[in-house]
């Protein structure tokens, strides 16, 4: 099997906002860099028991997303990162959730310097500016009660669901401050020594993510390493302007575009391999089998097309105003939810086209399939969104950080 994936990079020639996806190439875009990406997503393949095993993605497979910049993909250049478009950043997470979901799903938290971007810019310059590959990880709910001492701000609580943080630098939790009325809650920054990571996850689906809890116990932290989670930018830059709770959302759905791609990747490659038992026509050769590949790759690449066309929309638009329109910014959320939910459907297609070995334990497309369907279970990409993007067509009021 081919360790490449579609990556949305324009054709030569094509115009941003365009429609036109390019043929699958390996991604980042670069000789070397397209080397080492095939090299880390073959180690990465061939180490997803391990991740299981683990309940997180290894220090050294972060060392490796640090290597090919996924935690400087967004950094400004100014502090020493890569400045990449969205669609090019969504590209190297669709290539390393094809890999492995988990080890994507990790990855996908690079986008944190667009999260940063909300605290004062000589903080950001401070994070950034030392190391442009610093990792933040955090989780804001359920806010937690914190209030103003000498110092700064004091946080006790605890957060659940902090994907990445065994590899995370930094790490953020959810806090509420008296008389404070922003609907979005305020998020504490704070140092990896300063807080306890206890190791609560044990699930059947993106089982690496280590999606840990995070306990804090009065930790002071300076007011100015705050921030209000969804809020602008004090930066200019273009990424600074890119709907923030939009870009959260993508960079976890497109982890369903690859494990889609790599569950039907493994249909073909599977199909071309097996004979039946019974001395049946082989996968390959049955109609069914060959209806339900062909509406399955129907369904992922019309997610696919969709979710990468509005990104590039969106970038056109930012090129030319201060903001996305509104409607665009709909079509973002809207676009994250399809790919996550028409992902796992490819996915669960890809399962029942694989037969009864699918079943066994390990078996990478029950695997694929479990994952998959986990990310459409996340709340940036839940049932819920589906309403909220139609209350917003019709005007109608939506939750906090929807437009």
């Amino acid at each position: 099997m081919t360790i490449t994936a579609s990556t949305p990079m324009l054709q030569p020639g094509a115009q941003p906002g365009s429609s036109a996806l390019p043929a699958r190439v390996p991604a980042p875009p670069g000789t070397a860099a397209t080397a080492r990406m095939t090299e880390l997503c073959a180690d990465i393949r061939a180490r997803r028991a391990e991740f299981d095993r683990l309940r997180h993605i290894p220090a050294d497979v972060v060392a490796g997303f640090k290597e090919i910049g996924i935690y400087r993909a967004f950094v400004p250049a100014r502090f020493g990162g890569d400045a990449l478009t969205p669609m090019d950043f969504l590209a190297m997470i669709e290539t390393l959730s094809a890999a492995d979901p988990s080890a994507g799903w990790v990855a996908s938290f690079g986008v944190s310097s667009t999260y940063l971007a909300a605290l004062p810019e000589a903080t950001f310059a401070e994070i950034y500016g030392g190391n442009p590959d610093t990792v933040f990880a955090g989780g804001l709910f359920p806010p937690q009660p914190a209030s103003r001492v000498a110092g700064g701000i004091e946080v006790s609580g605890r957060w659940s669901w902090c994907s990445g943080s065994m590899g995370a630098d930094l790490l953020g939790g959810g806090i509420k401050l008296d008389g404070e009325g922003s609907p979005l809650p305020r998020t504490a920054v704070m140092p990896r020594a300063s807080v306890t990571i206890d190791e609560t996850w044990d699930t059947i689906g993106l089982r690496g993510t280590g999606s840990h809890d995070l306990v804090a116990d009065k930790v002071v932290v300076p007011e100015d390493w705050t921030f209000i989670r969804g809020s602008k930018s004090t930066m200019d830059d273009t990424i600074f302007r890119y709907p923030a709770m939009a870009l959260a959302a993508q960079v976890l759905a497109v982890v369903a575009l690859g494990a889609a791609r790599e569950a039907l990747d493994h249909i073909r490659s599977d199909a071309a391999q097996k004979a039946s038992i019974t001395g049946a026509p082989g996968p390959g050769q049955r109609p069914y089998v060959q209806a339900h590949l062909a509406r399955a790759e129907a369904t992922l690449a019309g997610a696919r097309a969709r979710f990468y066309d509005v990104t590039a929309r969106a970038w056109d638009e930012l090129q030319h105003q201060p903001e996305v329109s509104r409607d665009t910014h709909v079509q973002l959320r809207l676009a994250s939810t399809m790919a996550a939910h028409d992902g796992a459907e490819a996915a669960r297609q890809a399962f029942l086209m694989g037969g009864a070995s699918a079943m066994m334990a390990g078996h990478p497309l029950g695997r694929l399939m479990v994952d998959a369907a986990c990310v459409a279970q996340h709340a940036f990409m839940g049932e819920g969104t589906w309403t909220a993007a139609g209350a917003a067509m019709f005007g109608e009021q939506t939750p906090p950080g929807f437009p």
